[in-house]
């Protein structure tokens, strides 16, 4: 969610990895275990929540968690709760960092020490004030000054124990004096309108006749009022403290007037003196980012330069490849890459590009895509966001259904319980791959498009490179969505949204083994033990020697690396990919001909939609995939038969039996997955046949007449993404900007290259550069657009600092801004004379 700032958009986005706990103080019992868990927090509102590691004074969570910030805060709080026998939840301690912390530790692994968990310390909210400092004369002539304190409202109080009842304590602090008024209770709101007013005496009577009104310096440094929010509670324990502030009187200056906003505080020295690393400690890697959004036209230029690096010749000179080379991580530049790309609709075309240029560079087949380069990772990344539908209706069931059975799967004998047999352990582990492979090779009917079109791409680069090697076709795909998709998922359910929480130790090892099984089936390699390192992993693996699992392996890949494109057909290889009897009605080409059924024998290829008389034999008939407008059921009234469903064309239909429902759906899947790109596909169809001069589900008279039914619509293979293509713009602004070192780096290396035709200098060897020339003129283009954003967003700093007024009730008085407010007074009062 956005926060509009004056046409510019505000984006807060927090990523967290919650890795481990240490050194938790053991429980005051004979036991000792404790079982915890750990909660994120913005300020004190909970939004994640690891799950329960048990007996465990070390615990590791292994945990992710990301999330847009619809919100202010002031500190991101990490928990770590203990609970007991009783299902009781006690704190231990927390880790509290300010917003303005959060660029400390950005992106690196940190050990925090566990603080205390006081009520003195859970502090939150703000409170509006208004003090004024005026000369009061009494009935007997004397002066003397008199502070009045407002106490105007208070937002985003604390809610304690499910409530909310505040009061503010008001008191005037100095040397000889502590005077202290209290407003009245306010019932059920962490928001309360106080709106009252207290008087204290600030300066003693001074004689009328000494004509001394000025209040005197000293006296005033010295004093301070002090406001305490309080929770009024029915407990014996008393009251709660909910937070205060301290405002020295020094802030009225000369107008003797100060109206202000001020964020409430902890009381020093609230909590109990505990030693902190009796607490333990929180291991987090925590990635805080704040984009301000331009508008839209801002970002024209490298937006321009971005969407066009896939025609750049050749593809290492574009500005995409650019961002690659020059972030410390390839991830970095990937992540907004692949979500820009998707938005506009180019992912396929950019991907194409620098697949086919890391091919070139490859000289051994079976290293194709091994390395993380920009290529596996921005294909890492759009599977994770093009793919995450398919995962779910793929892997989830079964997943689930591991986590909850822990049936116990441990083969190797060192680690084999005494209540555990090692056959039946291999048993139920073989159940499981069995089971996640059969639902992985049948789901590529159900692969997204996106996906597949890249699949083919990377297909045809590796066959075309590696003509020698057959398999090259299967590896390049496999390495990606058995290596890199599947396999991780099957191993860390968390990661890929397939379980809320990362799973126990046992089911942990269980998924694997699983995983390991299945990443070496999906290899095809040619020597299957050899990829086991482990000796009891090889010999489980003998039940999977059959040529079966390469055969379903190779069909899965062929169909996931079929392009469903028509226009790709002539530089594309037919691949068979489902063929069977079924029944079809004639026609009817000949207008005096019978419709009748016939059995005939159906063949199904990325090209075409053929039915011959017999398996073997010629077509009698053949429809291009491009000429498949719908592919749809049909009822079952038409033609009183069961399992019928229809291929439309551009003037007919074809009707067809199955032999089940199963299989009904099988074709049908199939035949909408080749043919969904199709342009002119229909968006209604008639659920019924046309007979007797009308059709059965509307009765409209008409064969050519519009459909009465909207289309099912397919698969969901192709996902809309929620992308804000200006905002992953800034992002990779961003990144440029935080690299531009080493794009005049890279400026440089162009320049070497062009001059100096011998051995490459080290400094820039890390960088790909084909063509210097055309890379040199690509980075001048992208330093150009980077120098023009930079100064958009120093001059919204600038304009922005203006505007601040440190006190308001955006911006209110906190412990590091007071000076700040007191020079911005003094400033304005300067100006003002």
């Amino acid at each position: 969610m956005a926060v509009e700032e004056e046409g510019l958009r505000v984006f807060q986005s927090v990523k967290i990895k919650i890795g481990e706990a240490k050194n938790i103080p053991p429980y005051p019992g004979p036991n000792k275990m404790r079982d915890c868990y750990c909660t994120v927090n913005l300020d004190q509102e909970e939004v994640f929540r690891t799950k329960i590691i048990e007996k465990s004074l070390c615990p590791f969570y292994g945990e992710d968690f990301y999330c847009e910030i619809p919100r202010s805060f002031r500190h991101l709080s990490f928990y770590i709760f203990d609970r007991d026998v009783f299902r009781r939840d006690s704190s231990i301690g927390k880790v509290a960092v300010k917003k303005e912390d959060l660029q400390k530790y950005h992106g690196k692994d940190t050990w925090f020490q566990l603080q205390p968990v006081s009520a003195d310390s859970e502090v939150q909210g703000k409170v509006h004030l208004e003090l004024r400092l005026s000369e009061v004369i009494t009935d007997s002539g004397i002066v003397c000054h008199k502070l009045a304190t407002r106490v105007l409202e208070c937002q985003g109080l604390p809610i304690v124990n499910g409530q909310c009842d505040p009061y503010a304590a008001v008191s005037l602090l100095g040397p000889s004096r502590s005077e202290a008024k209290k407003t009245k209770v306010k019932r059920k709101t962490n928001n309360p309108q106080f709106e009252e007013v207290f008087y204290f005496e600030v300066t003693r009577p001074l004689s009328y006749t000494k004509r001394q009104f000025d209040v005197e310096e000293e006296d005033v440094d010295k004093l301070a009022l002090r406001v305490d929010l309080w929770n009024a509670s029915n407990l014996k324990f008393g009251d709660e403290f909910l937070g205060g502030v301290r405002v020295p009187l020094r802030v009225l200056g000369q107008a003797g007037v100060h109206d202000a906003w001020y964020f409430l505080q902890p009381r020093e020295n609230g909590g109990k003196s505990v030693k902190v690393e009796e607490l333990g400690s929180l291991r987090l890697n925590i990635v805080y980012t704040e984009d301000h959004v331009f508008p839209s036209e801002h970002y024209t230029p490298l937006r321009d330069l971005l969407l066009h690096s896939a025609n750049v010749e050749p593809v290492s000179a574009s500005t995409a490849h650019i961002l690659g080379e020059v972030c410390r991580e390839k991830q970095e530049a990937a992540i907004p890459l692949v979500r820009l790309f998707l938005h506009y609709g180019k992912i396929v075309p950019f991907l194409s590009a620098i697949a086919h240029a890391e091919v070139n560079r490859t000289q051994d087949p079976n290293t194709i895509f091994r390395g993380n380069s920009l290529t596996s990772k921005c294909i890492d990344e759009t599977m994770k966001l093009a793919g995450m539908h398919y995962l779910q209706v793929t892997l989830k069931p079964i997943i689930d259904e591991i986590c909850t059975e822990h049936k116990p799967c441990e083969i190797d004998p060192v680690k084999l319980k005494e209540s555990e047999n090692l056959e039946t352990n291999r048993e139920n582990l073989r159940q499981y791959v069995d089971r996640i492979f059969n639902v992985i090779t049948t789901s590529g009917v159900r692969c997204p498009t996106v996906m597949c079109d890249i699949f083919f791409s990377l297909r045809e680069s590796a066959a075309t490179r590696f003509q020698v090697d057959q398999d090259v076709r299967y590896t390049a795909v496999s390495s990606f969505i058995f290596l890199r998709f599947f396999a991780p998922a099957i191993l860390s359910p968390n990661l890929f949204q397939l379980r809320p929480h990362h799973p126990d130790p046992s089911t942990s090892r269980t998924l694997t083994l699983i995983s390991k099984t299945i990443q070496t089936l999906g290899s095809l390699a040619k020597s299957k033990s050899a990829n086991f390192k482990e000796s009891y992993m090889a010999a489980f693996y003998d039940y999977f020697n059959e040529q079966k699992y390469a055969d379903a392996v190779k069909n899965f890949l062929d169909l996931i690396s079929s392009s469903a494109k028509w226009d790709q057909k002539s530089i594309e290889t037919p691949i068979m990919l489902k063929e069977g009897f079924m029944i079809k009605r004639a026609q009817g080409r000949n207008r005096f001909g019978m419709k009748n059924f016939k059995k005939r024998w159906f063949r199904l290829t990325n090209h075409e939609f053929t039915y011959h008389k017999t398996k073997g034999e010629g077509a009698l008939c053949s429809i291009p995939i491009e000429n498949i407008l719908a592919v749809e059921r049909l009822e079952e009234e038409s033609f009183k038969m069961k399992n019928m469903f229809q291929v439309i064309q551009p003037e007919r239909a074809l009707y067809i039996q199955a032999n089940n429902c199963v299989e009904a759906r099988d074709w049908i899947d199939i035949l909408t997955k080749v043919s969904q790109c199709n342009r002119k596909r229909l968006s209604t169809y008639h659920p019924s046949a046309y007979l007797n001069g009308h059709w059965l589900c509307c009765k409209l008279s008409a064969d050519t007449a519009p459909g009465c039914t909207p289309c099912t619509g397919g698969l969901p293979a192709n996902i809309q993404l929620d992308v804000d293509g200006d905002r992953e713009t800034e992002r990779i602004y961003s990144l440029f900007s935080t690299y531009m070192t080493k794009l005049v780096k890279m400026q440089e290396a162009c320049g070497s290259k062009s001059v100096y035709d011998g051995p490459e200098q080290e400094e820039y060897s890390s960088f790909v550069i084909d063509d210097p020339q055309e890379t040199y003129k690509t980075l001048k283009l992208i330093v150009s657009a980077v120098q023009t954003l930079e100064q958009q967003h120093t001059k919204y700093k600038r304009d922005k600092f203006k505007k601040t007024k440190i006190g308001s009730q955006e911006h209110p008085i906190g412990d590091k801004s007071f000076q700040c407010y007191i020079r911005q007074q003094s400033e304005s009062s300067n100006y003002s004379i």
